[in-house]
């Protein structure tokens, strides 16, 4: 009896836990962020970039290269770069500091030392913003040759 008792009480407590709670937060259900919810919100900065990837091809080792990344705030906000990283000492980036109005352009430059390297080399530099989405990666591509 004592045990048909606490299967009862566990069971029931099983079911009761079980029962949907459609009482979520609106906001929460709305969140753009939510895998369901796949529109951008069109008011916050977006970076467009001309192209995300340049292959200097092949350098000499010793030899400094720069490239441009070119890119226009095709948003509605001002656009902020809070930080530009690279995933390595001989690549060197520099960015505007500045807000990127809408409709204006910019430039990251990044600088690329050779010097004791050699071989395909890949260097990732990531672009973090207030835009959407917050982090671009771009790449810079070089095979490094001994003189």
């Amino acid at each position: 009896m004592k045990y048909n008792f606490l299967i009862l009480f566990i069971v029931t407590i099983s079911l009761l836990g079980c029962k949907k709670n459609n009482n979520l937060p609106s906001d929460i259900v709305k969140n753009p962020a939510s895998l369901e919810n796949k529109k951008v919100n069109t008011q916050t900065a977006i970076i467009n970039f001309e192209n995300t990837e340049h292959d200097f091809g092949d350098i000499m080792e010793g030899e400094k290269v720069s490239y441009s990344f070119k890119f226009t705030n095709v948003g509605k906000n001002d656009l902020v770069i809070t930080s530009v990283s690279s995933t390595c000492g001989c690549t060197v980036t520099d960015f505007p500091k500045d807000p990127i109005k809408p409709g204006e352009n910019g430039t990251i430059e990044v600088n690329f030392n050779s010097s004791g390297r050699s071989g395909k080399q890949v260097k990732v530099i990531t672009v973090a913003t207030n835009a959407n989405p917050s982090e671009v990666q771009l790449t810079i591509k070089a095979n490094v040759k001994k003189p």
